[in-house]
């Protein structure tokens, strides 16, 4: 919900931000936390910075989620500082708050942060360019390798088991069976479609439970919207909205990836004539993504990057209809049957996807060398 400017103001005054602020106002897109820009007037010049109200219904621990956003970002200074590139743009950057905590907490329990505003790039919520869709999936193949020396154990797990698929499929059936709000009849095909597909969903959980995949940081949230692309040479310059930074595996994060970013609509599209698999995106994707990679990624990670695609969107496929059945509780909706319309879209991606598996591995093997 957007705050007074008074409201705002007094929230700023609280982190190590000095010179006059000049204005403040509702900034991007996002679902989850409520985002502002403010400028401020230096005796240098302006300066911008982002706020963030930490949705703490979500994070429902959001000191360990900012706990977690400092030890990577200090990670990722290092690294890029000894890589001889440019930390305040290659990475974010939090203000600390007066208190010299990385977020400020106020009177009513509100939870926010703010960052450094990085100038002369940019997020793009659909990208059409072929460049920039190449250019966002290195950017998440760079911060994968940024990382490779960064413990797991070094993190908490944020959202505990979000990307445990057998997990994700048991609360599914659970909806199914209790049908809290008669739902269930209308959507038995799609609930048949997911049960038909039940054995896929174990197996990047049991490769990580054998040791034959590697456990990694990872994103876990890579849509292509959380990178900036600088404006001027299109590159992937900041992989951002670090808050499901956690211990898992390079597969969620290229999956995830593709899931959205070799699609030819959005995901919400109810034509789903017009839902489909764009092979030449997904080349530009795993061409991105395996030029950062390639070097450090086992045999058996790559192996399995084009699955990861089809289980990731199976998943999500899946959340969206388990959170129909329950009711819509979990994700925020515009109409009545928002979710149902996202799931079936997810399914149908899940059928191109099927469809395709065959050249994506073809396409991933030459992009691998």
């Amino acid at each position: 919900m957007p705050r007074s400017k008074q409201a705002l103001l007094d929230v700023i005054s609280n982190f190590e931000i000095s010179g006059k602020i000049v204005d403040v106002q509702l900034w991007g897109s996002g679902h989850i936390h409520d985002t502002y820009a403010s400028t401020v007037q230096t005796p240098a010049g302006q300066r911008r910075y982002i706020h963030q109200w930490i949705n703490h219904h979500v994070f429902k621990e959001p000191v360990k989620v900012m706990q977690n956003i400092e030890v990577v970002t200090r990670y990722a200074r290092q690294q890029i500082l000894t890589n001889g590139g440019d930390p305040m743009r290659e990475t974010l950057n939090l203000v600390p708050a007066k208190s010299s905590q990385s977020y400020y907490r106020s009177p009513e329990g509100d939870y926010w942060r703010t960052y450094i505003f990085i100038e002369g790039a940019r997020t793009y919520d659909q990208i059409d360019n072929p460049n920039h869709i190449y250019n966002a999936a290195k950017a998440f193949g760079n911060f994968q390798k940024m990382l490779t020396g960064l413990s797991g154990n070094e993190l908490h797990e944020t959202i505990p088991g979000f990307h445990d698929t057998p997990r994700r499929y048991q609360a599914f059936l659970q909806a199914v069976q209790s049908d809290s709000h008669n739902r269930a009849v209308e959507v038995k095909p799609e609930i048949d479609f997911i049960v038909q597909r039940e054995p896929a969903m174990h197996v990047v959980m049991d490769l990580l439970r054998q040791g034959k995949l590697p456990q990694r940081v990872t994103h876990n949230d890579t849509k292509l919207n959380n990178v900036m692309i600088d404006d001027l040479t299109g590159e992937g310059i900041c992989v951002i909205d670090l808050d499901t930074v956690m211990p898992g595996t390079v597969l969620y994060d290229f999956g995830d990836c593709v899931r959205l970013g070799a699609g030819t609509a959005v995901e919400d599209e109810t034509d789903l004539e017009r839902v489909r698999f764009d092979l030449q995106k997904f080349s530009l994707l795993a061409g991105g993504f395996l030029e950062a990679t390639r070097h450090f990624l086992t045999p058996i990670e790559v192996e399995y990057l084009p699955f990861s695609a089809l289980l990731l969107t199976l998943e999500v496929a899946m959340r969206f209809l388990t959170d129909y059945l329950n009711g819509d509780i979990y994700f925020r909706i515009h109409r009545p049957k928002h979710n149902l319309e996202r799931a079936r879209n997810q399914l149908k991606m899940v059928k191109e996807i099927e469809a395709n598996l065959e050249r994506m591995r073809t396409i991933v093997a030459e992009h691998a060398g």
